[in-house]
């Protein structure tokens, strides 16, 4: 199993690598199939619109970087990709890029007695989203959500 300290080493080792290239590092995960580890890394243009060639050039260079490095030590599968329109809305600054779309909202306590919500992202500071929903403005506080998606 991958420790925190190996995870915290790869986001900062990725988050510094697509920096110099112009490249937004919008998530990270990892799993097991059988013994084969696989990395998925979900990278973008801040502007938007990541290419197939861009995600596959970054895919080589972030491979030769791991490998240089040897963070991992052992076999492992690399996948970069674009997030999709379905990218998972995490930071501030993913939700200010979504100002007046819809969203959903996944907490990991129950606000208002309910674990989801949907509405428009109404306004957006360094603490709190402000959802618009039938009318009401709601209040969430950022550390409360769990994962955010626009609707499609």
């Amino acid at each position: 199993m991958i420790q925190e300290t190996l995870i915290k080493k790869l986001e900062d080792l990725i988050s510094a690598s697509f920096a110099d290239k112009n490249i937004e590092f919008i998530d990270f995960n990892y799993r097991y199939v059988g013994k084969s580890l696989i990395l998925s890394i979900l990278a973008d243009k801040p502007q938007g619109g990541i290419t197939l060639g861009e995600c596959a050039l970054l895919n080589r260079q972030l491979g030769i970087l791991l490998e240089e490095k040897n963070i991992i030590g052992g076999d492992y599968t690399l996948e970069v990709s674009s997030p999709g329109l379905d990218r998972p809305l995490k930071t501030q600054k993913d939700f200010q890029r979504c100002l007046n779309k819809e969203a959903v909202f996944y907490f990991n306590e129950p606000l208002g007695g309910k674990y989801q919500w949907q509405g428009v992202i109404g306004r957006v500071d360094e603490e709190r989203v402000f959802i618009h929903n039938a009318g009401e403005i709601f209040e969430v506080p950022l550390i409360k959500i769990n994962k955010a998606q626009l609707v499609i």
